[in-house]
């Protein structure tokens, strides 16, 4: 989409606001009592509103979400002869983070897909294939985290675009679910690519783990749709839940993140109002 000049103008100064506001802002680590700030933010290969990759930019992005934990979708994961190609790599140095791969899309010798950033201690990590015959390759990402001395499990998946795909994807994720000790703290997230709120796969997921709270966060210029979502169980343990709307993440993506705070105790959920 083109940008008018005015637009343009905005976005620099956003982009430099957000430079002075890292320098000023070093990033901390977790402390050990301090609840889960989890996001998942899909980075569309690092292309913006304006058509530049900027790896940089998205990076700042991760940083004002001041998580300490995020899943991410449509991230390159592998070397290649572009100067983009390794962005999970410099996502990592840039935020301070270790990183969690899970490519699924397969290009020549570049390779596209879900990951997790995280400041955690990793304790486990499984990978899963969704794909659906030929169509575009897709997997999930499940990691087991030390969250407070709780192993808290984060899934982050990135369903298709076609809605008997997401069904059979959906099935699959529902039996891993399944599988799950049912006192397993789990965070289920990701891009679901559900326009309708009552479609079959995501009633489905909410009779299993309840129904969240569901903000638009697509697309950026004109959100319209609540195609980003976190699912926690226990239902309790969600603090917070929110959409993370700035002038940079509104360049940095078609999609805006989502941003979530998770405890291993139960406690009332504090929603925001639907945007």
């Amino acid at each position: 989409m083109a940008l008018a000049p005015r637009d343009m103008t905005e976005g620099l100064a956003a982009d430099r606001h957000a430079q002075a506001a890292e320098r000023q802002a070093p990033w901390n680590e977790p402390a050990p009592h301090e609840p889960l700030r989890i996001g998942s933010y899909n980075i569309h290969k690092c292309i913006g509103t304006d058509g530049r990759c900027d790896v940089q930019r998205v990076a700042r992005v991760i940083r004002e979400l001041d998580c300490d934990t995020v899943g991410l979708q449509e991230v390159n994961s592998q070397p290649g002869p572009h100067s983009d190609s390794r962005q999970l790599e410099f996502l990592a140095q840039a935020t301070g983070m270790q990183a969690v791969a899970a490519s699924t899309i397969i290009r020549h010798d570049r390779s596209y897909g879900n990951a997790l950033l995280t400041r955690r201690k990793i304790l486990d990590v499984r990978r899963h294939d969704l794909s659906f015959r030929r169509f575009e390759p897709r997997g999930a990402l499940e990691v087991d985290l030390d969250v407070a001395g709780t192993c808290l499990r984060v899934f982050v998946m990135h369903l298709g675009l076609l809605p008997f795909e997401r069904r059979y994807q959906m099935r699959i994720v529902l039996k891993l679910l399944r599988e799950m000790p049912i006192d397993q703290p789990v965070v289920v997230l990701g891009d679901i690519n559900e326009w309708l709120p009552l479609s079959r796969p995501l009633r489905w997921l909410h009779g299993l783990l309840g129904t969240p709270p569901r903000q638009r966060s697509f697309p950026v210029w004109a959100p319209m749709f609540a195609l980003d979502r976190v699912w926690v169980r226990p239902r309790g343990s969600l603090l917070d839940f929110r959409v993370h709307r700035s002038p940079l993440s509104r360049r940095a993506s078609d999609h805006f993140p989502v941003r979530a705070v998770v405890a291993p105790e139960a406690v009332p959920l504090r929603e925001r109002p639907l945007s």
